[in-house]
């Protein structure tokens, strides 16, 4: 899996850049985001723009990054295509994670307001 991240001020913007997060991918997807937290990176935007399919391991990637937080930081996502947000809505994650349509506005709502 290809991983594409950026810091912008405190935020990470994580962009997967393959198209599916599955089991195939899903521990060098938790490795990676995990060192960034270790780093102490606590506001992550997961652009999910790329993403065509998650399965439940990817899901469990997802889930288990906002766990490592430890409700000291955030994570929400953005970018979320049709078949990614049907498996969201299908495990009531939709109503976990703060979904956002692009990228400025995932780091507004994660900046909480302010530039």
């Amino acid at each position: 899996m290809r991983l594409e991240c950026n810091l912008k001020g405190d935020v990470l913007i994580a962009r997967p850049l393959d198209a599916r997060i599955d089991a195939a991918s899903s521990i060098f997807f938790k490795n990676a985001l995990g060192e960034w937290i270790n780093k102490g990176c606590k506001r992550i935007v997961l652009d999910l723009q790329n993403v065509e399919f998650v399965d439940s391991s990817g899901l469990g990637v997802i889930i288990s990054t906002l766990k490592a937080m430890e409700g000291k930081g955030d994570l929400v996502l953005s970018g979320v295509k049709t078949g990614v947000m049907s498996l969201l809505c299908l495990t009531r994650m939709n109503r976990v994670f703060r979904i956002y349509d692009y990228n400025e506005e995932a780091l507004g709502a994660i900046r909480g307001g302010r530039e």
